[in-house]
């Protein structure tokens, strides 16, 4: 049920919910960008660091929760497919989007190149060697593992490490006072935005999911495409926004920040409280996770390759990236028509 069960699912009531959710997005990440860049200039915190943990945080608040409502309910499981499709949209389309909306290329520093990009290529192969890990030493078939809270705690305590590099930039950075700002309304603007995020997200993807099932979209090609492209909308937003302030470095720091965040935050929590409720164990398919981490592998790299050229992204750049994501949909749908045979098990 759609609205808090006031109506009940139909296409066009379907696509009502995906105009109004979207609308509610627009204006709590519109809320969520103006609190954060108020609160980073009354803490004193870098452009990057506002970025990658603030803006990333909160614009990626909608995945954490959708893992702990699922968790809660008892019928958490993994989506890697689902959880690699919204990295992959973030990295690729985001940027691009961001590049083009900027006025003129859309500029980058140093600190996002070396650091940002680089640590999240780091995520993304700690989160592979956390998958590989559970397939063997808590096999739950060929080519599949356990994912244990023990295992959960390596991607975590990662991201302990990166909290820590931002931390020390914080304390080596030397920002102006901000005058006037109020901070309780802030926090308040702030929690207000990521209200309004939840709520339509939840709405948003539950409206999707309708649709497909409709419509007969398989669930793997809803999963990486549609419901990742939902799910991503308020990293999309606040990203775009702040490009086009002329905010480069936030926009990009989100989006990193953002993925790494989903990555080493939201899967170990979703295994936390499957085993702290006694769900049902959380297994991850390697022979589907190893493909769909190559693809975001390749995709971080062609962004990281772009990025550093010239430390800008242009628009022909942004252009290509659009263009690899429409060659990721391609794939997508082939392999689940079973054109291509990559995937095992889709």
């Amino acid at each position: 049920m759609v609205l808090g069960g006031l109506l009940g699912h139909s296409p066009v009531v379907d696509v009502l919910v995906l105009l109004v959710a979207t609308a509610f997005i627009w204006i709590g990440s519109g809320w969520l960008e103006s609190s954060a860049e108020a609160l980073s200039g009354h803490y004193g915190l870098p452009a990057v660091v506002q970025g990658s943990i603030v803006v990333a945080v909160g614009s990626s608040f909608p995945e954490l929760a959708s893992v702990v409502f699922t968790a809660l309910a008892g019928v958490f499981e993994m989506g890697v497919g689902s959880i690699v499709g919204s990295a992959i949209f973030n990295i690729l389309v985001i940027p691009a989007l961001s590049g083009i909306v900027s006025d003129g290329e859309l500029e980058t520093s140093r600190t996002v190149v070396y650091k940002e990009a680089q640590f999240y290529m780091i995520a993304v192969s700690v989160l592979v060697i956390t998958f590989a890990l559970a397939v063997i030493y808590a096999p739950a078939g060929d080519l599949t593992g356990t994912l244990t809270p023990s295992l959960a705690l390596i991607p975590l305590l990662l991201y302990g490490l990166y909290l820590f590099i931002q931390w020390q930039d914080v304390a080596d950075h030397e920002a102006p006072p901000v005058e006037g700002v109020n901070v309780r309304r802030q926090w308040l603007t702030l929690g207000g935005g990521l209200l309004f995020i939840l709520v339509a997200v939840e709405q948003l993807v539950s409206a999707v999911e309708s649709l497909g099932a409709t419509f007969g979209v398989p669930e793997f090609l809803a999963g990486v495409t549609v419901i990742a492209a939902a799910t991503s909308l308020p990293d999309t937003l606040v990203s775009v926004r702040t490009a086009r302030d002329d905010e480069a470095v936030t926009s990009l720091g989100n989006v990193l920040g953002s993925n790494t965040f989903d990555l080493l935050v939201a899967i170990p929590v979703g295994v936390f409280l499957v085993a702290a409720t006694g769900g049902a164990a959380v297994t991850v398919d390697f022979a589907v996770a190893v493909p769909m981490f190559a693809v975001l592998t390749l995709a971080t790299v062609l962004l990281f390759a772009l990025l550093r050229t010239d430390l800008s992204l242009s628009g022909a750049e942004s252009y290509s990236l659009l263009v690899t994501y429409l060659a990721f949909v391609v794939w997508v749908v082939a392999e689940s028509a079973g054109v291509t045979g990559v995937i095992q098990g889709v």
